[in-house]
């Protein structure tokens, strides 16, 4: 399994935990490793936690990448290597 780190903006601070918004999904993380986090900042979140502040700017670039990866992913139509031009490789043929 594979774990990616998201960009995500902290819209409430509680000591060292804080509430961040992932594309309309909240999650309490820890901000304990951010540096002056503040309401407002865009953070990667890994793990459960704000582990760097980016830019908003930044951020988006990610989330609208994430999105496009994740649409190739929903194509549930699985294809056969030679549907995609790949042909010969792995079966000792050379057509």
């Amino acid at each position: 399994m594979m774990c990616l780190a998201i960009p995500a903006k902290i819209v409430s601070i509680e000591d060292s935990m804080g509430t961040v918004d992932m594309a309309g999904i909240q999650k309490k993380v820890s901000l304990i490793l951010l540096e002056e986090p503040q309401v407002g900042d865009y953070v990667i979140v890994h793990a459960g936690f704000g582990i760097h502040k980016i830019d908003e700017e930044v951020a988006m670039e990610s989330l609208r990448i994430l999105r496009e990866a994740a649409s190739l992913l929903d194509d549930d139509s699985p294809r056969r290597p030679e549907e995609d031009g790949v042909r010969g490789f792995g079966t000792g043929s050379s057509e």
